[in-house]
């Protein structure tokens, strides 16, 4: 009976944490709100930002969202180019 209420638990946080609106994430030049719900609803693929699928991004940091994020925002979606500057991303 307990593995069965651990599994559920776990099971009912995954959800949250995939199905969140929007995830903050610490940095020092200020913390970045990040639409997660937003990016799941333009770019409808997972492994654009997870490699390995919908879970945590074990490499998640610092040079991976500046590589990651600022070039997918520099190339753009759909037509549409999502911010670069520091300040855009970084809120004190």
């Amino acid at each position: 009976m307990p593995a069965v209420i651990s599994l559920i638990a776990i099971s009912a946080f995954a959800g949250t944490v995939f199905a969140a609106d929007v995830i903050e994430l610490p940095a020092s030049m200020g913390k970045v709100m990040f639409p997660h719900k937003k990016h799941q609803e333009m770019l409808k693929d997972c492994k654009k930002c997870h490699e390995k699928g919908p879970g945590k991004i074990k490499e998640l940091g610092k040079d991976w969202a500046h590589k990651t994020c600022k070039g997918c925002h520099t190339e753009g979606f759909n037509g549409k180019k999502g911010p670069t500057a520091c300040k855009d991303c970084h809120k004190k």
